[in-house]
């Protein structure tokens, strides 16, 4: 039993492919609040991409999300339109854009993210012994993997 728990036969592609996608669902239920817009998952990785990378081009982004150019266009438009994006032109090539977080936005998405997780944590696993655990392994995944 001790051995199975600490091989690496425990995990495979899929189940990991399905907690991946559990921590990003609780990773938005910690970071949104009711009433903000929604985003599409294309809109919330440009964020992401240029809240690392500010002033990048479209092109930049796109390589960086794996994203075909067209769709961070789309993306960004849209981002454009809700006022989230700044898109001022390149001062050294004037046909190039920059994508800039706009002030609201980058100052929503820094104040989301400070949001501790333990709430949402304590909500779903219910027993609050398990939950501190939990807590415990993501922050431990946390260090090794990031």
């Amino acid at each position: 039993m001790y051995l199975r728990r600490y091989t690496l036969d425990g995990m495979d592609g899929v189940r990991m492919h399905r907690l991946g996608k559990r921590l990003i669902d609780l990773s938005r239920e910690v970071t949104t609040s009711a009433g903000d817009a929604a985003l599409t998952p294309a809109e919330v990785a440009v964020i992401e991409d240029v809240l690392k990378h500010p002033g990048s081009a479209v092109s930049e982004i796109k390589v960086r999300t794996g994203f075909a150019q067209s769709h961070v266009s789309e993306s960004v438009a849209r981002l454009k339109e809700r006022g989230l994006i700044e898109t001022p032109p390149d001062a050294a090539d004037r046909r190039r854009t920059r994508v800039w977080l706009s002030e609201s936005a980058r100052r929503a998405v820094l104040a989301r993210a400070g949001r501790s997780a333990d709430e949402v944590i304590a909500r779903v696993v219910e027993d609050h012994v398990r939950a501190g655990r939990v807590t415990a392994l993501l922050d431990e995944l946390a260090e090794l993997l990031l």
